[in-house]
């Protein structure tokens, strides 16, 4: 937002005819009127710097004190959340070529307890399935 108000107001001087490369233009008593614009884009300049000194330091603070991020922070299924952070020097992503089970948009699968399954995991050995109680007819009902 603040870029555009830096920017903006700037179209708005050249439209009026403001010249770009003058050393002191209120010299000309034609751009006097423009000085409140210039000011508010200074103003607005300085704000800009501002924010930018809030991400920077923000940027700083998560480098050397943030928390450390997982391999898999978005639980992604696709095959590129299984390369190590930094890959080995030789050709390749991976240490060993990954196996792949399923694509890479197989989510909420029933097979698995989670909300999603990587490409490279085979699904779990199948959990015992509770007993299924047969239905027996109410006496008289038949």
């Amino acid at each position: 937002i603040t870029f555009n108000l830096v920017m903006f107001p700037m179209f708005i001087l050249g439209v009026n005819g403001m010249p770009r490369r003058i050393a002191d233009p209120y010299v000309y008593q034609l751009f006097a009127p423009l000085q409140p614009l210039n000011q508010f884009m200074t103003i607005s300049a300085y704000v800009l710097f501002a924010s930018q000194l809030i991400f920077a330091a923000n940027f700083i603070y998560s480098l050397f004190k943030g928390k450390r991020a997982e391999a898999n922070a978005w639980q992604a299924n696709t095959l590129e959340w299984c390369a190590a952070s930094s890959p080995p020097l030789r050709h390749g992503n991976f240490e060993t070529i990954p196996t792949v089970y399923r694509g890479p948009y197989e989510y909420s699968s029933p097979e698995v307890d989670e909300d999603w399954l990587p490409q490279n995991r085979p699904l779990q050995p199948e959990r015992p399935k509770a007993p299924t109680r047969r239905a027996v007819p109410a006496p008289g009902s038949e």
